[in-house]
């Protein structure tokens, strides 16, 4: 069987750390800001973790 390749959209989506979680930026950002609360906007920015049910789909993809 052929070896599995890497899932490019998904590859620069997400970082594995140096401890082996996935990283992620967070969703609604991009545009359409004016409504949301600068605390919001600003919690937008930051990265976070990929929950432990996606894991294994994620890491299968980005390998």
């Amino acid at each position: 069987m052929p070896k599995m390749k890497t899932h490019r959209g998904a590859a620069k989506r997400f970082k594995k750390t140096g401890t082996g979680k996935i990283t992620r930026y967070r969703a609604f950002a991009s545009h359409l800001t004016g409504k949301k609360s600068s605390s919001r906007k600003r919690r937008l920015r930051k990265s976070t973790t990929v929950k432990p049910a996606d894991v294994k789909r994620v890491k299968m993809q980005i390998q």
